[in-house]
C-alpha cells in the first residue's frame, strides 16, 4: 500500500480544511525554521528515498467520477512512526457512507485494519495510485471534528501515537445498539428553566460563576467545597445545579467523578434537579451495549447532559459548554493506559478547544490546579469556613496528652481516640479510617525490627489472616517459616496494622458496639445514623445519615511516609474527604489524628487543622518550585532496560536544539529488581520542544524494530516519583 510520508495535520475538520489548534503545548506554527535533521531522522529518510522514486516513476493521476474522492485516514496502528494521516481512494460505490468520522476497514501491510475518515479531499498529496477503501463499518460519524482535534492534542501532550488515544475516546461498536437506537428519533433540545436558590450562593463569586454558565460563557474555575453533611447543600447538589444552568444557556454539560459511588450521589443530584431523562451515565464499567447505547444518545443528541467516570471525559456532547471534575487529584482519574492521559488536562484541552467552561472542584485543591490558578487559567471559587461550621480536629499524641498517658499515647489507637469515640458513639455512627487493608499488611523482625522481606524477590512480607504464614506482597510467595536474615529470630512484629486486625481490635475495645468493614472488594455505600463503628480504607468510606458523630484517622504516619512526590498532598487529600463526612463542631462532630510525630508540625496536619486547603496548596507548590519539581518542572517517567533508556535519552537529546535544557536522572532500578527507571527533566517553557523529541525518539525506535520495551509518561502523578 502507498501512502503520503507527510507529517500528521494537526486536526482536520469534517469539510476537508486543514487548521491547527491553539494549545500551548503544541505552540510552534508553519512559519518556524526547520530544525536540523538527526542522524537517525535522516537514515530513515535515504532508505526510504529510492522507494519513493520508483512510486513516482509509476504514478499515474487520480482519475475519479466520485466527489472528493480522496479520503484521509486514521489507521489504528499503535506504531510511533506511523503516527500520521494515510490517503486511501474512495470507490464509487462507498462515496456517499464514507463521510468523515466513520470507521473504516482499509489495507495495511498486506491485512485489514480498522481506521476512521478524517476528512475527505479533491487531491491527494501523495503521487502514486492510491488503495482503495475496503468498507465502511457503520454509516455512523462517531468521531466529531472536536473530539478529533482533543485527542491529537492529546496525543501531542503525552507524546504518545494519536491511534493510542482515540482508542480511549471511541467506545467499541456495537451494532444491536446502533440499531435499537435508529428507531429512536431525536428529540428537539428545551432548555429547562433557570436555577432557583442554589448551592452556589454560599460562595462570594458563585452566583457571577452560574450567570456566566447561564449566559453561554466559558469561566474557567478551582472550586473549593465548603463541607456539609446536607445533601441539599452538597457538593453532588451545586455540580447538579451548575450543569442546570448551563443547559439553560443552551450548551450542554460534561461532569466526571473518580468512582460508581460519587457517580451514584451525582445522579441522584441531576435527577432531582433535572428530572428524569434529563442526563445519560457513561462509564468504562458499562456492559458494551449499554455504554455504546448511551454514547450513541450523546452523539445524536438525544440528551446534553453526560456523567460518569474517567471514560465520560470524552463524550461527544453537542455544542459543549461544562466541563467539570470533582476531586481531580484522585488517582481514580489517572488512565492506566497508553499514554496515560490525566482526566484534568483532558477536560482543559476540550474546554480550550470547544470555548467551554471548565469547573475543577474538590474538598482540596491539587498541586496542579494551584499552579493553573497562579498562571492565571483558573480563577477561584471559595469562602471562608467558620470553626463551627466543620468538625474540630484533635491530633493525638501532643505533650499534653504524653504528660497524662505516657507512652500510650503513641499507641495504635491512643487514649484521646478512644474516649472520643465512646462519647461519640452515644450520639451516633463512628467512623475509623485505616490506611491498609488486609490483616497485617506489613511486618517486621520481632527482636532486631527490621522490615521482614522475601527470600527470593526482597519484597515486604504481610499477613493476610491470622493463621495463614506470611506471604510476600510482590511476589506471593508463602515464607513457612521466615527467619530473619540479620538475626536469625522466628518471630514476627506487626509495623503496620490492616483494616480487618483493626475491626478485631476496636471490636473487643467497645463491647456491644456494632462493626462494619468498607473496603476494596466489600465497598459500603450508605451507613444509618444508629451507633456503629465503620473501618474503612481511603476512599471507601460510606456515606452517614445526618454525618459521622466522630472520625479517627489511625496510622498517619502510614501515609505521610510513603516514598512519593505527592506523600504529603494525597494524605491531607484523603484525610479532608473523611473528616468532610463528620458533623460540623457546632453539631460536636471532632475527627482524631493518630499516629503522627508529636512535637513536630506538619503541613497536613496543620493545614487538617485549621480548615486551610488554600494555604496547603499555595505552600506545596512553592516547596516544589524552590526544588524544581513537578508541576513547576516537566518531568518524563521512562521504564524498561537500562540500556535501551540511555539510549532513547541520547535520540531524545540528538532531536533538541542545543539551547534547549534536559537534565537525565538515573537510570534507578525499580522497586522488586525488575526493569529500571530514569527521570528526564527540563524547565516548563520548553515542554512542548521536548515533548515532541520524545515522540521523535519513539518513532526512531519504532521504525528500527528494537527489542524491549521502553515505557514513555509525560507529567506522571506524584505517586510515580
Amino acid at each position: 500500500m502507498r501512502s503520503s510520508d507527510r507529517p500528521t495535520d494537526p486536526s482536520a475538520d469534517a469539510s476537508g480544511t486543514t487548521h491547527h489548534g491553539n494549545d500551548h503545548t503544541n505552540d510552534h506554527t508553519n512559519d518556524d525554521p526547520p530544525r536540523p535533521a538527526t542522524p537517525e531522522q535522516l537514515h530513515l529518510l535515504h532508505a526510504a528515498a529510492p522507494r519513493v522514486t520508483r512510486e513516482r516513476v509509476q504514478a499515474e493521476p487520480v482519475t475519479s467520477t466520485v466527489p472528493l474522492p480522496v479520503a484521509r485516514v486514521v489507521l489504528d496502528v499503535g506504531l510511533a512512526h506511523l503516527d500520521r494521516e494515510f490517503e486511501y481512494a474512495v470507490p464509487e460505490k462507498l462515496a456517499d457512507a464514507a463521510r468523515p468520522g466513520v470507521r473504516i476497514k482499509a489495507r495495511f501491510a498486506g491485512k485489514d485494519v480498522s481506521g476512521y475518515i478524517v476528512a475527505r479531499v479533491a487531491e491527494p498529496e501523495h503521487t502514486g495510485r492510491l488503495t482503495p477503501l475496503r468498507r465502511v463499518v457503520s454509516p455512523e460519524p462517531v468521531l466529531t471534528p472536536y473530539v478529533l482535534d482533543a485527542c491529537r492534542a492529546v496525543a501531542d501532550h503525552y507524546a504518545g501515537p494519536l491511534a493510542d488515544v482515540l482508542r480511549l475516546a471511541v467506545p467499541p461498536r456495537h451494532a444491536a445498539a446502533e440499531k435499537a437506537l435508529d428507531a429512536k428519533p431525536v428529540p428537539a433540545f428545551e432548555r429547562p428553566g433557570a436555577p432557583q436558590g442554589t448551592v452556589w450562593q454560599r460562595y462570594p463569586a458563585g452566583d457571577a460563576f452560574l450567570r456566566r454558565l447561564s449566559g453561554g460563557d466559558d469561566p474557567a474555575a478551582s472550586w473549593l467545597a465548603a463541607p456539609t453533611v446536607d445533601p441539599d447543600n452538597d457538593w453532588p447538589a451545586a455540580l447538579a445545579q451548575a450543569a442546570h444552568a448551563t443547559l439553560h444557556g443552551g450548551r450542554g454539560a460534561l461532569l466526571v467523578v473518580p468512582d460508581h459511588r460519587d457517580l451514584d450521589r451525582l445522579d441522584a443530584a441531576l435527577t432531582a434537579e433535572l428530572g428524569e431523562g434529563r442526563h445519560v451515565r457513561l462509564t468504562a464499567e458499562q456492559g458494551p451495549q449499554a455504554r455504546y447505547t448511551a454514547w450513541l444518545k450523546v452523539l445524536r443528541g438525544h440528551v446534553r447532559c453526560v456523567i460518569g467516570t474517567r471514560a465520560a471525559a470524552w463524550a461527544p456532547v453537542r455544542d459543549l459548554g461544562l466541563l467539570a471534575s470533582w476531586d481531580d487529584g484522585d488517582d481514580l482519574l489517572a488512565e492506566p493506559r497508553s499514554p496515560y492521559p490525566q482526566t484534568r488536562e483532558v477536560l482543559r484541552l476540550r474546554a480550550a478547544r470547544e470555548q467551554a467552561a471548565l469547573l475543577l472542584g474538590g474538598f482540596v485543591r491539587s498541586v496542579p490546579v494551584q499552579r493553573w490558578l497562579e498562571d492565571g487559567v483558573v480563577r477561584p471559587v471559595q469562602t471562608r469556613t467558620a470553626p463551627g461550621s466543620v468538625p474540630r480536629v484533635i491530633v493525638a499524641g501532643d505533650e499534653r496528652e504524653v504528660e497524662r498517658a505516657g507512652a500510650a499515647a503513641h499507641a495504635h489507637l491512643p487514649p484521646v481516640a478512644w474516649s472520643t469515640a465512646r462519647a461519640a458513639l452515644e450520639q451516633g455512627p463512628v467512623l475509623v479510617q485505616v490506611p491498609r487493608r488486609g490483616y497485617l499488611p506489613t511486618l517486621r523482625c520481632g527482636q532486631c525490627r527490621e522490615v521482614a522481606r522475601c527470600e527470593h524477590c526482597h519484597g515486604p512480607m504481610g499477613l493476610p489472616a491470622p493463621t495463614s504464614p506470611p506471604v510476600c506482597r510482590w511476589c506471593g510467595r508463602a515464607a513457612e517459616p521466615w527467619r530473619c536474615p540479620e538475626c536469625y529470630s522466628t518471630r514476627l512484629h506487626a509495623a503496620v496494622v490492616g483494616a480487618r486486625r483493626t475491626a478485631e481490635e476496636l471490636g473487643r475495645a467497645f463491647p456491644g458496639a456494632p462493626v462494619l468493614r468498607s473496603g476494596a472488594g466489600e465497598i459500603v455505600a450508605s451507613v444509618s445514623s444508629t451507633p456503629q463503628l465503620v473501618i474503612a480504607t481511603p476512599g471507601a468510606e460510606p456515606i452517614a445519615e445526618f454525618g459521622y458523630a466522630a472520625t479517627l484517622l489511625l496510622d498517619g504516619w502510614a501515609l505521610l511516609d510513603r516514598a512519593a512526590l505527592d506523600a504529603g498532598e494525597e494524605t491531607y487529600r484523603r484525610w479532608t474527604a473523611a473528616a468532610a463526612l463528620t458533623r460540623p463542631a457546632s453539631h460536636g462532630g471532632a475527627v482524631v489524628v493518630c499516629g503522627v510525630s508529636s512535637g513536630v508540625t506538619l503541613p497536613p496536619v496543620e493545614a487538617l487543622v485549621r480548615w486551610a486547603p488554600d494555604t496547603f496548596a499555595e505552600r506545596e507548590l512553592a516547596a516544589r518550585r524552590e526544588l524544581d519539581l513537578p508541576p513547576s518542572s516537566w518531568i518524563v517517567l521512562l521504564t524498561g532496560d537500562a540500556a535501551d533508556l540511555d539510549a532513547f535519552s541520547t535520540a531524545a537529546r540528538q532531536a533538541l536544539d542545543d539551547s534547549v535544557p534536559l537534565e537525565r536522572i538515573g537510570p534507578m532500578p525499580n522497586p522488586g529488581g525488575e526493569g529500571t527507571s530514569m527521570l528526564l527533566r527540563a524547565p516548563r517553557a520548553h515542554a512542548p520542544a521536548v515533548t515532541r523529541a520524545i515522540a521523535a525518539a519513539r518513532g526512531i525506535r519504532s521504525a528500527r524494530k528494537l527489542p524491549g520495551t521502553v515505557t514513555v509518561r509525560v507529567d506522571p502523578s506524584g505517586a510515580l516519583l
